[in-house]
């Protein structure tokens, strides 16, 4: 006998708990766990929250745990940071998710867990399904932190489709969200705190 899972609706996962601290991703109305990231990563992660919290404070800069409505197959992603408006923080009360009733986050930030090839589901999910999701969300600033790749690419939004720019080595990172940010891409890729 085959067991078929029930199809939550994004309300119905809105207000679901397992009663256990485990995250999920709504997919195709199924609940997808999402996978604790690697050591590098949260490294990277935490070293990007502390430079962005230096710049505008801690409220709005938000790593792993903000949950953003997207269109699409998928219809939740936790990006690695993310950083809000002040509404945001008043609309955010009940439960760190922005819905697409929202507006978009200033920033999302998600870093490339390893992957064998551009086929891999790790380089797919970040190189192109958010960057389509966050695209269509409207998210102004998109970066995709590629420590394999030794490569940080912001993405802006430009008349509803992003522009990439790549950054490697010296190069100093241009935000244009928050052009105050002084930081290269080699400092972010081997971050030490």
């Amino acid at each position: 006998m085959t067991h078929t899972p029930v199809k939550l609706t994004f309300e119905q996962y809105l207000e679901y708990d397992d009663g256990t601290d485990n995250r999920y991703e709504l997919c195709d109305g199924e609940l997808i766990p999402v996978p604790p990231e690697s050591v590098l990563n949260g490294r990277i992660t935490r070293f990007l929250f502390a430079q962005f919290i230096s710049l505008i404070g801690s409220d709005r800069v938000i790593p792993n745990v903000l949950e953003l409505q997207v269109l699409g197959k998928t219809q939740t992603r936790y990006p690695d940071l993310v950083v809000v408006t002040e509404l945001h923080l008043e609309l955010m009360e009940q439960r760190q998710t922005i819905t697409l009733n929202m507006p978009p986050p200033q920033l999302a930030v998600e870093v490339v867990s390893p992957y064998r090839n551009q086929g891999d589901d790790n380089y797919q999910r970040d190189y192109i399904n958010k960057l389509h999701q966050y695209q269509e969300r409207g998210i102004p600033e998109y970066w995709i932190v590629d420590p394999q790749a030794q490569l940080v690419t912001v993405l802006l939004l430009v008349n509803g489709r992003y522009q990439a720019t790549e950054f490697t080595g010296s190069q100093q990172i241009v935000s244009r969200t928050f052009p105050e940010l002084k930081l290269t891409a080699e400092q972010v890729l081997k971050a030490k705190k």
